[in-house]
């Protein structure tokens, strides 16, 4: 059985890096060099996640979409927050259920159950 941790680590941690490379370089105009550079990421990595070759297997809700845009914002402004911007993204994610929908995708074992007692519902 998958752990609902190992979803965030393995799924949604790549997939926001993803979103947060796109909007980056496109809604903010910076190129994938200082995109890598604010993301701590290699060119190549950057390169990947454009070309959808990494972390193409996820997807958000428009409402997280939202966030992952306003977070690029604040991250173009001050690249120290990446850190604090990533946990606050998986959060959201979290609470939003997205990772239950994640986490039963890849984990076909998975008891309903759980998602209720891990997110404490």
């Amino acid at each position: 059985m998958m752990q609902p941790r190992e979803v965030e680590v393995f799924y949604i941690i790549p997939a926001l890096r993803r979103e947060l490379t796109k909007a980056l370089i496109t809604k903010n105009n910076l190129s994938q060099k200082q995109a890598a550079k604010i993301l701590g990421l290699t060119e190549a990595a950057i390169s990947q996640y454009l070309n959808e070759k990494r972390a193409s297997e996820v997807n958000f809700t428009p409402e997280i979409t939202q966030k992952i845009n306003e977070a690029a914002i604040r991250l173009k402004q001050n690249n120290f927050l990446v850190m604090k911007e990533i946990n606050d993204l998986c959060e959201a994610v979290i609470h939003s259920k997205v990772i239950c929908n994640i986490h039963k995708t890849y984990d076909k074992s998975l008891n309903t159950k759980v998602c209720e007692h891990c997110l404490g519902g």
